[in-house]
């Protein structure tokens, strides 16, 4: 890598350079590798952080019960609403290549001070998000090793192995890090098809209810409130964009994972959550989701159908899957504080590369020890792993990164409001805006209903709600602040990893 005589300072496209010596202090500047990610690289990142097993078995029976039969369309509309996002958010992605993707669209499209603001609504929000699952992993861990053994470990203790251990992974090459997701990844998916297969094989098409897609099952009361669980079930597939200066030929690679990754899930949620409801029938899975018996429908599905075993060993794999998504959150949320840390919007020790492994060292290091504090702050105060440190952490987060979505969504558009660069109409003006109006619409409908991922009321919520606001306001003011007192600086903002026509 290259060392930078200043971190606003120009420089060529990301996909150009290559590694430079060391400097004395072991790192190179404030450039990442690159290079170094592939197509299912990235797809490997953004489906892994979206946890599809964890979201099957712990999030959807709650959007059955909620919403009741219309749930596979429902995922099957959001995916539909991610792709308008995506199509023209990948636009963008061919001439804004930054490892703070949505700080740098917002930036470019609607003004470096709203950018800034964003930007710090990004850090707070991925960074929450790691220790929550890191949290999420210590609980299912306990669980498995007191079912195997009987013996009782503090979530804790494991939530802290698992922190270390994603820490290690984010330190070394990124390429590392996307083998272990693509295993994980593979096992969780396995493990579905296993239990999709046995409710086929036993119920054949009666399993198969078409009445879940009649558009007249979403006019019942709970629909805005499944829809907030089944958007947030595809949070992270955004990250594609994030990994643009270490991906191999980006111009491609971004786009295409982008919608492998969209549709994928889309496509996985609303088969997976149909074969569920179809194997102890629409009515009846309904009535088991909106009673106790709702969080364990897709482990007793496997169970039913195919054998204890398979029900075991998906339990064994959701800790697998809190681990995958715990690395992936881990890395997208490193990056943007090395982003940050780039711009000097945060300390510049953030900015920091590893010469040997190319990866930012120095938001590895702090996001690590953010998320040791957490976990060790909860069980100081003996919180509840689940329904405490894990949802309260990602309610305002996932939150916070819908409204990251659709501010970008309105960047795009306005970005190419003038100079559509060759692109049609469809992809850059009218898929921007369509997605900047739907999801506008569900974050307002997930403040409404908060509580449904927060599991509280009253000022709970008031108080998780409050830092997003907070931290928008506090990065307008250190926008405002730079460019009243550094202009040369603040036209800087976001010129860097911009490809030039």
């Amino acid at each position: 890598m290259r060392a930078q005589p200043h971190p606003t300072a120009a420089v060529s496209t990301p996909d150009t350079d290559a590694p430079a010596p060391a400097g004395p202090d072991g790192v190179t500047g404030t450039r990442l590798a690159a290079g170094r990610i592939g197509t299912f690289d990235l797809v490997f990142f953004v489906v892994a952080a979206a946890a599809p097993l964890t979201v099957l078995a712990g999030v959807a029976p709650f959007a059955i019960g909620i919403g009741g039969p219309g749930a596979p369309l429902a995922y099957l509309i959001s995916g539909a609403l991610l792709v308008l996002f995506a199509a023209g958010f990948t636009a963008m992605s061919l001439y804004v290549r930054n490892a703070g993707a949505f700080y740098a669209y917002v930036a470019r499209g609607l003004g470096r001070t709203l950018g800034v603001g964003i930007a710090y609504v990004a850090v707070v929000s991925y960074n929450l998000i790691t220790p929550g699952v890191a949290a999420a992993f210590g609980y299912f861990a306990a669980g498995a090793i007191r079912d195997a053994t009987g013996t009782d470990v503090p979530w804790w203790a494991l939530s802290v192995v698992c922190v270390l251990a994603v820490g290690v992974l984010g330190w070394l090459r990124v390429t590392l890090s996307a083998k272990v997701l693509g295993i994980a990844l593979v096992l969780e998916v396995l493990s579905l098809l296993v239990m999709g297969g046995g409710i086929l094989g036993k119920r054949g098409t009666a399993a198969l209810d078409l009445g879940s897609f009649d558009p007249t099952t979403l006019a019942g009361g709970g629909i805005a409130g499944m829809f907030v669980l089944v958007i947030g079930a595809f949070t992270g597939f955004e990250a594609t964009a994030i990994y643009a200066e270490e991906a191999r030929d980006p111009r491609r690679t971004v786009p295409r994972a982008t919608f492998i990754a969209i549709g994928f899930l889309a496509l996985f949620y609303a088969a997976g959550v149909w074969l569920i409801m179809g194997a102890f029938g629409t009515d009846k899975a309904v009535t088991m989701a909106r009673a106790a018996a709702g969080p364990d429908l897709t482990f007793q599905a496997g169970e039913l159908y195919v054998g204890a075993w398979l029900s075991d060993t998906m339990h064994a794999l959701i800790v697998v899957s809190a681990f995958a998504a715990a690395l992936a959150f881990h890395n997208a949320a490193a990056r943007y504080l090395y982003a940050l840390g780039r711009e000097g919007l945060l300390p510049r020790n953030l900015g920091r590369v590893s010469a040997r492994q190319g990866s930012p060292s120095g938001a590895v290091i702090a996001q690590t020890a953010f998320n040791l504090l957490v976990v060790l702050a909860g069980a100081a105060l003996a919180a509840d792993s689940y329904t405490v440190v894990f949802l309260w952490t990602n309610s305002t987060a996932v939150l916070g990164i819908m409204l990251m979505q659709a501010m970008a969504a309105l960047a795009v558009w306005a970005f190419f409001r003038r100079d559509r660069r060759g692109m049609s109409a469809a992809r850059v003006v009218w898929a921007p805006l369509v997605s900047f109006a739907g999801l506008a619409v569900l974050t307002v409908l997930a403040v409404c209903h908060f509580d449904l991922l927060t599991g509280e009321t009253g000022m709970t919520n008031v108080a998780l709600l409050a830092p997003l606001p907070l931290v928008l306001v506090a990065g307008l003011c250190v926008a405002l602040r730079i460019r009243r007192n550094d202009p040369h600086r603040y036209a800087s903002l976001t010129t860097t990893d911009v490809e030039k026509d």
